[in-house]
């Protein structure tokens, strides 16, 4: 399977004390985004992108901003990419139609 998905987000809204350390000390920051490839916005997002929240935050119902929108552009999934930008829903793989058996009357008098 396999997703393409592009990302934007607005750096100003990112809250800097949610940035860590991690072990090779680069910084860090978690995000969460949530993709519906059934319903496009007028501007033709699939999803948006958040900071990430500790499971006690979301038990708090705490909610970090919106920092930005998902855009599905490929999708090798059930559901295929438009040209636009949309989804639309593949037709499933048929298996070949044989054509129905030909009735075989021939004309004995045909010079070749």
């Amino acid at each position: 399977m396999k997703i393409g998905i592009s990302i934007k987000i607005d750096v100003t809204k990112i809250d800097k004390s949610r940035l860590f350390t991690g072990k090779n000390g680069a910084k860090y920051l978690d995000l969460t985004t949530f993709i519906d490839t059934d319903n496009e916005s007028q501007y033709g997002d699939h999803g948006f992108i958040s900071q990430s929240v500790s499971r006690e935050e979301r038990e708090q119902k705490v909610q970090t901003p919106i920092l930005g929108n998902t855009k599905v552009f490929y999708s090798d999934l059930p559901q295929a990419p438009v040209q636009s930008g949309g989804f639309q829903q593949q037709a499933a793989p048929q298996a070949p139609q044989q054509a129905p058996p030909m009735a075989m009357d021939f004309d004995d008098n045909i010079p070749f």
